[in-house]
């Protein structure tokens, strides 16, 4: 029963078939319930895992109204958001913080083929890792395996990003404003590279909402199977 319960903290982003292969060698107690329905709730968890949260983060403000993963100004431009609020231009500084969180999400609907990959190409020492890992390993270990690839898609979107939504116009403005201020340093940034990586944390940390919430809460094993599955590590 102790290895079953450990084969079910791996839920969220274990490919259906390689944990089969886990359950298989694994022997088998008066459990009520099929390995085929473990595999089944494992993949079930998995599909919210990514489609769910992921999925979130692509609509109009699934970043900028989003308090866990909104992206700020990088700590150098935060001087100029404070100071164009302070002379009256906070809608301009609301409109370029708007511009980066629109650009991440674009970004973020080019990560699902990505994640789907890094699923199917786990292995099963991968899965002994995450077994004894904690409430984030699968987390973890999907950022291991897909981070650089979901880099390289990230940033020439948002680049684009920027162009198609004005955030290059709005951000010139922005810092020729600031930069006309008496007794200011000018701020010339490339924000591409720094949006990319914020949007990069965004994803993952939505990814670990959903795998705590599963492993840890009755009330979001949103079907039948999955309240079948998950009661055994209860």
């Amino acid at each position: 029963m102790k290895n079953i319960l450990l084969i079910i903290t791996i839920f969220t982003f274990t490919a259906c078939a390689e944990l089969q292969n886990v359950v298989n060698q694994l022997p088998q107690g008066n459990t009520g319930i099929s390995q085929l329905d473990i595999g089944n709730g494992l993949k079930e968890a998995l599909n919210l895992g990514i489609d769910k949260q992921v999925s979130k983060l692509t609509l109009k403000d699934g970043f900028f109204k989003n308090q866990l993963v909104k992206i700020l100004l990088p700590e150098e431009l935060q001087k100029v958001d404070k100071a164009l609020r302070g002379i009256g231009l906070s809608s301009l500084a609301d409109d370029g913080l708007k511009a980066l969180n629109r650009a991440a999400e674009d970004a973020v609907k080019e990560s699902t083929p990505i994640f789907v990959n890094a699923v199917k190409g786990i292995t099963f020492n991968d899965a002994k890792n995450i077994l004894l890992g904690n409430d984030n390993a699968a987390t973890q270990y999907l950022t291991g395996k897909t981070q650089s690839a979901l880099y390289g898609k990230f940033n020439p979107v948002i680049k684009r990003s920027f162009g198609k939504v004005g955030a290059d116009r709005i951000w010139s403005n922005l810092i020729n404003k600031y930069n006309s201020i008496p007794l200011t340093n000018n701020v010339n940034p490339d924000l591409t590279d720094y949006v990319t990586k914020e949007a990069l944390k965004g994803v993952y940390k939505m990814i670990s909402v959903e795998e705590k919430e599963i492993r840890n809460k009755v009330s979001s094993r949103t079907s039948t199977l999955l309240q079948k599955v998950f009661a055994l590590q209860d």
